[in-house]
């Protein structure tokens, strides 16, 4: 009976086993249990549980198929579907479907059928994983997933089979119920997937922590960012604000940020502001359906046109300055080392001597070529060459007896001999790189051959916008506006006639600005301000002036007018 009675704790361990492999039947009730197991953000190790282990599986690149796999190997038995993303039919006549309605309404149903019509159109709601295929090879192009959760158990699932999606270009979270959690996951799953990937949108998605900026990082290489109806407030986006630019970093791969429908401020906009202050890459930010009032507004507006450096942004400056400088002189210290030959005779001969030494090989060869041409030509070679060997043999051998002590003047003319003379097999673009003359094809092959290492610094020393031109005004350091940003998006805030004032002062600026700078030498500011449904009067003059300066500027507009001109000139 003691026997008896032990073997049921013995088999109780094993029998959970099989009843959480086949009890899965919601997602979230298995990512629950999954989590409680194991709280780190690790995956816990259900393939090895399983027959299959889901680390053997080669993904195809089929997301359908690997999708489905990985989670029947993980345990999950029932799972969303990729399916392809619903698009309106071209051809959609509203009359005919709306004919077709009530013929079908009117006839009698079964119980059977009732279920099925009622579960067809339900079936917009279930959990599935829709994709944008390429219409060339069928490949996945984007991701939207929507109103079910995603767990931490299937981003890990995502690890695997998103890497193996050559053109993924975006990925679309709308209310998933990420926490800041699973963000973080997410984020490092991104460097595994394809480098076309470069858009992201997580909305509906609020966060207690409000680790969006996290998105942000300096290593990221998401270029466009949509945080639409998070709840980011003021904090949220003084995160948002620092991860755009800071006196030591910057965002240099991110262009568009849509923080609409949110719940920032006038606080969180001086924060944008700040974080725009130094920032030369964001070029669209849309601000709308937010709380934003004529402080925030100011703040905005300052950044639009020269603004005062504050003590710490001119003392990093001055240090850039220094810097860049020193690394100059550096640089010439090192280019004059390069070309400076090796001390083996005094200073003021040693140039000579080098390149006569060079010239000296150069003609050895040449007389070597026309020896060889000579003996195999001494029976068909006409007068006329033959006297012009024996002349550039002499002038060989006059080279061969001057020797390293031959002054500037008699070295050149056997330039000339030595580049009439080697015409055949001596390569002369050689003796052209070695010297002073040859410095711009040097520098073309330096790059070439080291491209990373310059076209980098080259770039940080463009974007740096410290190191812009600046005013000196009154004892005060003043820098050019943030003209990189093309498009600002300030719809159905709370700003009046006040911060309305300031925007009209930053367009006139950068409308004057346009005018007198060429668009071919660098950016020219806004091209599309959008203010409307605020607290002012539409017929507001500050804002009719706005309107007037910036509708020759809107690429929109003017693509709207030449459309217009097109038609009536073709009538």
């Amino acid at each position: 009976m003691s026997g008896e009675a032990s073997a049921p704790p013995v088999a109780s361990p094993r029998a959970p086993r099989p009843g959480i492999q086949k009890s899965s039947g919601a997602v979230t009730r298995k990512g629950d249990r999954g989590a409680k197991e194991k709280p780190t953000t690790v995956l816990p190790p259900v393939g090895e549980e399983e027959p299959k282990n889901p680390e053997e599986y080669q993904c195809t690149g089929v997301l359908e198929v690997d999708f489905a796999e990985l989670c029947t190997r993980w345990g999950y038995t029932d799972f969303p579907k990729v399916v392809t993303r619903p698009r309106p039919h071209p051809t959609f006549v509203p009359s005919a479907s709306t004919s077709e309605k009530p013929t079908v309404d009117e006839q009698p149903l079964s119980g059977s059928c009732s279920f099925n019509s009622l579960e067809s159109k339900y079936v917009f709601f279930r959990p599935t994983i829709q994709v944008e295929l390429e219409p060339e090879d069928k490949s996945v192009k984007e991701i939207y997933i929507r109103g079910w959760k995603v767990e931490e158990r299937i981003l890990g699932i995502f690890s695997k089979c998103l890497p193996s999606l050559s053109q993924l270009q975006a990925i679309n979270f709308w209310k998933v119920g990420l926490t800041d959690k699973t963000l973080t996951t997410f984020i490092a799953l991104l460097p595994l997937c394809s480098s076309t990937l470069r858009k992201v949108s997580l909305e509906g998605n609020p966060l207690p922590e409000q680790s969006y900026h996290k998105l942000m990082a300096v290593d990221s290489t998401i270029a466009h960012l949509s945080l639409r109806n998070n709840n980011i407030d003021d904090h949220g986006a003084q995160l948002l604000g620092q991860t755009l630019s800071t006196l030591h970093s910057c965002n240099r791969t991110l262009v568009s940020l849509n923080l609409g429908f949110n719940h920032i401020g006038d606080e969180g906009a001086g924060y944008i502001a700040d974080g725009l202050r130094l920032n030369r890459s964001l070029l669209w930010l849309s601000l709308a359906h937010n709380r934003i009032q004529d402080k925030g507004a100011l703040k905005l507006a300052e950044v639009l046109r020269p603004f005062e450096l504050t003590h710490t942004e001119v003392v990093e400056r001055r240090r850039l300055v220094l810097e860049k400088g020193s690394q100059e002189r550096l640089r010439s210290v090192r280019s004059a080392r390069s070309l400076r030959p090796e001390p083996l005779e005094p200073l003021p001969r040693h140039g000579d001597s080098k390149t006569e030494r060079e010239k000296n090989q150069l003609m050895r060869v040449s007389s070597f070529a026309m020896v060889e041409k000579d003996k195999m030509q001494t029976t068909k070679t006409p007068k006329g060459l033959g006297k012009k060997k024996e002349k550039s043999g002499e002038v060989v051998k006059k080279e061969e007896k001057s020797g390293s002590g031959q002054s500037p003047t008699q070295g050149t003319p056997k330039k000339e001999d030595s580049t009439k003379t080697g015409k055949g097999k001596v390569t002369i673009p050689e003796q052209k790189l070695s010297k002073g003359k040859g410095t711009k094809t040097v520098s073309k092959e330096k790059r070439s051959i080291l491209p990373e290492s310059e076209v980098v610094g080259e770039a940080t020393e463009m974007v740096n916008p410290l190191l812009e031109p600046v005013e000196h005004r009154d004892g005060k350091v003043f820098m050019p506006g943030n003209r990189v940003l093309l498009h600002l998006n300030l719809l159905r805030n709370r700003i009046t006639e006040v911060g309305l004032e300031a925007f009209l002062t930053a367009v006139q600026y950068q409308a004057q600005f346009s005018e007198s700078k060429s668009a071919s030498r660098g950016p020219v500011g806004l091209l599309r301000l959008s203010l409307a449904k605020n607290c002012f009067s539409p017929q507001c003059p500050a804002y009719t002036t706005i309107q007037e300066l910036m509708l020759p500027r809107d690429p929109v507009s003017k693509a709207k007018h030449k459309e217009e001109a097109a038609v009536a000139s073709s009538t």
